[in-house]
């Protein structure tokens, strides 16, 4: 990252904050790095992506952005330095639900960013809107986030068995959910402590 590029990403603006990171709502802008993350084998591996194109990528966030369904940020790093993704996704407010998404950038991994962000939107989930149950899925070998999201206060409510299939093999997924009174009972500091 040159040294402009990284004045850039340190004057985004952060609209959501939590013990070491920050979130700033993604952008089109945001497009590339997000291509490049996404196209990483061990996030593909893990997230179950299939690799696309730069301008399908750029057209997904620009899709994103106007659904009001869902909230993308970047994770950044206090000096602004991008290292991940975090999202609120299938919100349905009747119902108080909502699914989370993380993905981190390679070089990042194993530094409790992940942890970080997933209780900052968390917080954004339970204690700004008006949600009572949160979401998660990921694969059973994927160690890493198993742990951030035990951390974060999420319960492992069970595997679906060969939910999806990647590189010709059919992987289970643990699933896990975080309910309000289990947030509430949490003891960490929130977002807007920080």
């Amino acid at each position: 990252m040159t040294d402009s590029e990284h004045d850039a990403e340190a004057e985004r603006e952060v609209s959501w904050r939590a013990k070491s990171v920050g979130l700033a709502a993604l952008d089109i802008d945001d497009a590339e790095l997000m291509h490049s993350w996404r196209s990483d084998p061990t996030v593909a591996h893990h997230m179950g992506l299939w690799p696309r194109s730069l301008t399908a990528v750029r057209e997904r966030i620009e899709r994103d952005i106007e659904d009001d369904d869902r909230d993308d940020f970047l994770i950044l790093l206090p000096d602004g330095t991008p290292v991940g993704h975090v999202a609120l996704t299938c919100q349905n407010i009747v119902n108080g639900t909502a699914e989370v998404e993380l993905m981190l950038a390679a070089p990042h991994r194993g530094h409790r960013h992940g942890t970080a962000a997933l209780d900052a939107v968390v917080d954004l989930a339970f204690g700004e809107l008006p949600m009572y149950r949160l979401t998660a899925e990921t694969h059973t070998d994927n160690f890493p986030a198993l742990a951030a999201l035990a951390t974060s206060g999420f319960t492992q409510e069970g595997i679906s068995r060969a939910a999806c299939l990647h590189r010709g093999r059919r992987l289970d997924l643990a699933v896990f959910s975080l309910l309000r009174p289990e947030w509430e009972k949490l003891n960490r500091p929130r977002a807007w402590d920080a």
